[in-house]
């Protein structure tokens, strides 16, 4: 090496920066580490779990930089992320900023939501959930986390154009959009920062015809439509809604595809799963992200997604799901849902 690329190596060394500056991978996953009370995932956290061994494994394989969890269950003194958070350390993963906040999953209202003549079950809660934050979410990552601006107390009747159906004025008055979380994460990479919009929709199914979650599903997205930055972002997280083979409205999902670039992530286990129901699917098999039953409907869908801002410059993206070996098994045995991932040229 010549003197003067010596010197420009060392006035990069000096600036802290790296010669070649490593692509920023993102990741969502929804990985199931909720349970049927709470305390219990902390408990299975702290034993030998083979699921929670199977997501440790996932993640671990892929490495991402910034990762959002959905459907983990969140408590008050962040234990339970604190333990996941440590058995990734012992695998390898060093996340020292995480965050987390109490979801709607699970809050109490104290109304009869669903009319059922009963108080105080699941359907009751902001959103599904059988006890405070069960199904929550969490952003785990290797860049300073902060500020974070948390919408997950807006009320659904205050998105313009909302889809909500006539609800009882009571109902009405106290009714949140987000049937998990709404954030807005600004995380510092390489002293710029990048707005992790994150959230975690309710499925646009188990409802009767006037169709509430599927309409509470389209205006989850909706809300970002009005609430997008003027700076680089990435949203992501389960949106549980396939463009194309799911039973939900698409139209929110479209809007916002003009904001973003679709790396459309692929895998091969996901190309190989074509038997049954799926068989009948209009969209690529390669790109789903939820691997259910073959035997009757949904099948596989798409619907986790990590969609960056016009803009950035996406270098690779990918869904982890193998079509064999032993990885294909941890995949399987962790989760319905796949690990999303893309790779960003950052800054």
């Amino acid at each position: 090496m010549g003197l003067r690329a010596l010197a420009g190596a060392a006035l990069l060394a000096a600036l802290g920066l790296a010669a070649d500056a490593d692509p920023l991978r993102i990741a969502t996953y929804s990985p199931d580490l909720s349970r049927d009370g709470p305390g219990l995932l902390l408990r299975d956290l702290g034993r030998k779990d083979a699921q929670v061994t199977a997501v440790v494994q996932v993640i671990a394989e892929t490495r991402p930089d910034i990762l959002l969890l959905t459907h983990f269950d969140w408590d008050f003194e962040g234990k339970a992320l604190d333990a996941f958070a440590a058995l990734l350390a012992q695998a390898g993963l060093d996340y020292p900023h995480r965050f987390a906040a109490r979801p709607n999953s699970g809050m109490a209202t104290g109304l009869d939501l669903n009319a059922d003549g009963r108080f105080g079950s699941a359907d009751d809660a902001q959103g599904f959930g059988r006890f405070t934050g069960q199904g929550g979410m969490a952003i785990l990552s290797r860049h300073p986390i902060g500020p974070v601006t948390d919408y997950t107390d807006f009320l659904w009747r205050d998105l313009p154009g909302n889809l909500m159906p006539p609800l009882p004025e009571k109902v009405v008055a106290v009714r949140r959009l987000p049937s998990t979380a709404h954030w807005d994460a600004v995380i510092t990479v390489a002293d710029k920062p990048l707005h992790l919009l994150a959230m975690s929709a309710t499925p646009p199914v188990f409802d009767g015809p006037e169709d509430l979650n599927g309409r509470r599903n389209h205006d989850e997205l909706a809300f970002w439509l009005r609430h997008l930055p003027d700076a680089p972002f990435v949203l992501a997280g389960n949106l549980n809604l396939d463009p194309l083979d799911s039973e939900g409205r698409p139209q929110a999902l479209a809007a916002i595809m003009a904001h973003v670039t679709d790396p459309l992530p692929r895998s091969a286990g996901g190309a190989a799963a074509t038997g049954g129901v799926n068989a009948g699917h209009k969209g690529d098999p390669a790109l789903d992200t939820g691997d259910w039953p073959d035997d009757k409907p949904p099948g596989n869908l798409r619907v986790d997604y990590v969609l960056p801002a016009k803009g950035l410059k996406v270098i690779d993206s990918g869904v982890f799901w193998p079509a064999e070996g032993p990885l294909a098994k941890a995949a399987l045995t962790a989760s319905a849902h796949r690990l999303v991932w893309v790779e960003l040229d950052w800054p």
